[in-house]
């Protein structure tokens, strides 16, 4: 298992975390896949499984589609090594459930270390809020 990063000198997002026109599947278990594993290939994430495995356990919850082809998959993972924020820009939305029935082609998964409550919770009104 890989060490924590050191939360307070990583920036949140960075250019390893993004993905523009990506071609990450046909669904949400599809994109939430592909974001963890960008995550995980950063070195922000101990596994791709594992943290795939918390996020799609919290999607199953409620679904993070906000209306305006926006998808927030987010999660609080012991796999998390840093807090990250992965994006991706589909070349083909995907429904993540959003009240507006519009597929998502802007995926943003917060990815929150198990004990970071207040980052998570913050970070996604930030999102939702924009």
């Amino acid at each position: 298992m890989s060490q924590p990063t050191n939360a307070a000198n990583t920036p949140l997002i960075v250019p390893e975390l993004v993905r523009l026109d990506a071609s990450a599947g046909a669904d949400k278990e599809a994109v939430i896949n592909y974001l963890a594993d960008v995550v995980a290939a950063a070195g922000r994430a101990d596994t791709t499984e594992g943290l795939a495995a918390d996020a799609l356990a919290r999607e199953a919850t409620a679904p993070t589609g906000i209306p305006g082809g926006i998808a927030i998959p987010h999660c609080r993972s012991p796999h998390v090594l840093a807090p990250s924020l992965g994006f991706a820009r589909l070349t083909d939305p995907v429904d993540f459930g959003a009240a507006d029935e519009q597929g998502a082609d802007l995926v943003f998964m917060i990815a929150a270390p198990a004990g970071a409550d207040d980052f998570h919770l913050q970070l996604l009104a930030k999102l939702a809020r924009g």
